[in-house]
């Protein structure tokens, strides 16, 4: 019988996804928890498995795509057992692997129901703001466009259909045809569509299309950033659409700017000792396997510090202040989708080859896109390293539901007084964001003062820990 598997909450409140890749296709046999598409939620990549076995009936979603949770992405045709009944007996139990497919997609409030939070709690207040987290369900019908339906060959141009005009649109771009993602490899690119002519099927055009038109004018490996330097001439502007993980990120900064109170403190700190243990660090067999980097002793000094000072890991209610005794320390990453923060879980609890692993690792998912919405939930606390860009310090803002935020500037040569002389030492600049309502100035200041002082000398972080 035909199944259609619908685009689930991933657990974090989606409420819509991008279809980035699809694994399968039309006819394909595949298996039970087989991977068949790649979305792209508000928070990052994700693989979806199918609940069933059989073959492959239909995609209905395309590559590019944003559906709302609930909608039928792929119908799938499965055997039954006994034989060819098209419809199972009434009394038949569905399979645990339907039911959990229908349970991974939110069901809508009964009429005149209260619209539910987690299980039954009251509904959030209007006023909430974003977080980095999503909002629950939409109500109301999806708005995925209508698909083609595969027709007979013309000798003559096929009628355009009837819609009702949202926008005027030239007739030069009605008649191109490119499938969505390879017209968003062209907005990246700076390629006007309209200008080529297609060498797919029925003259389409297609990504070796896009990449030809853009090689004379653009080197491998930019991003898209530097993509605009390269943008054919006459383009003078350009309009990115704000979806995926820039717009909640988006969201959750505008939220958390107006929302908590922040005041920023800077420091200079001599990290020649901390450069000089790095590179002791490096020479061990615990790390031969593992990135060594001064992040990591950064790393190392928060953990510390934290104990010393347990406030500044904790989180403001409204209600009360909710101290926490464990850290997720969450290391701010930008990815080619915006920015996230995934953490580490009781980073407390790990020795520093363990911290160091656990750094290399969360670095190594994020560059390639894998980050799963659960390793950017819970954090306590965060490092945001500026430093790798060349830039001394910043100004960061929190992370929503977290109390300061640490920034790590680049570590240059720099004249310093060692001793009554003049030296040339390793200097860096670390800026400590924080919420006033729960960290005042002395507390900023004497964490922000130990954070330095074991990067001034690594030995402390023995002493004090």
């Amino acid at each position: 019988m035909r199944r259609e598997f619908k685009l689930p909450d991933v657990g974090e409140g989606l409420t819509e996804a991008e279809i980035v890749r699809w694994h399968v296709k039309p006819g394909d046999t595949v298996k039970v928890n087989q991977i068949v598409v790649e979305i792209e939620t508000a928070k990052s990549i994700v693989e979806l498995p199918i609940p069933w076995a059989g073959v492959i009936a239909d995609l209905l979603g395309e590559e590019g795509q944003t559906l709302d949770v609930g909608v039928p992405i792929i119908a799938v045709e499965t055997d039954e057992p006994g034989g060819g009944t098209a419809e199972p007996a009434v009394s038949e139990t569905p399979s645990r692997l339907e039911a959990l497919a229908d349970d991974m997609v939110p069901r809508p409030p009964a009429e005149g129901a209260v619209e539910p939070g987690a299980h039954g709690s009251p509904a959030p207040k209007e006023e909430r703001q974003a977080v980095l987290v999503g909002y629950g369900v939409k109500t109301g019908a999806s708005k995925r466009r209508a698909r083609k339906t595969p027709s007979a060959p013309e000798t003559a141009p096929a009628e355009a259909p009837v819609v009702t005009p949202v926008a005027s649109v030239s007739p030069a771009r009605l008649a191109v045809l490119a499938k969505p993602p390879v017209r968003k490899l062209a907005k990246d690119l700076g390629v006007d569509l309209t200008t080529l002519k297609g060498t797919g099927p029925q003259g389409s055009i297609t990504r070796d299309d896009i990449q030809a038109a853009a090689t004379a004018g653009q080197t491998p490996g930019q991003t898209v950033g530097q993509q605009a330097a390269s943008v054919q001439p006459g383009v003078r502007e350009e309009r990115i659409p704000v979806k995926g993980v820039r717009k909640m990120t988006a969201q959750a900064m505008v939220a958390s700017a107006f929302t908590a109170p922040h005041v920023t403190e800077f420091l200079q700190v001599d990290v020649t000792a901390t450069m000089t243990a790095v590179q002791r660090l490096k020479t061990l067999a615990d790390f031969a396997e593992v990135k060594v980097s001064p992040l990591l002793l950064v790393a190392k000094a928060v953990l510390v510090a934290a104990r010393r000072y347990p406030m500044i890991n904790s989180s403001w209610t409204d209600e009360e202040i909710v101290v926490k005794h464990y850290v997720n320390l969450g290391i701010a990453a930008a990815t080619p989708r915006g920015l996230i923060v995934p953490n580490i879980k009781d980073a407390q609890a790990l020795s520093l080859p363990e911290l160091a692993k656990a750094l290399t690792a969360l670095a190594e998912t994020a560059r390639a896109g894998r980050t799963q919405p659960a390793e950017m939930s819970g954090g306590t606390f965060t490092i945001t390293n500026v430093g790798v860009f060349g830039v001394d310090t910043g100004t960061p803002i929190l992370n929503p539901g977290e109390s300061a935020i640490l920034a790590f500037g680049q570590v240059r040569d720099m004249p310093w007084v060692v001793d009554g002389e003049l030296a040339v030492r390793k200097v860096t600049t670390l800026a400590l964001s924080f919420d006033h309502r729960i960290v005042d100035g002395e507390l900023g200041s004497l964490f922000l003062r130990d954070v330095g002082a074991m990067l001034e000398d690594p030995l402390r972080m023995l002493a004090w820990s």
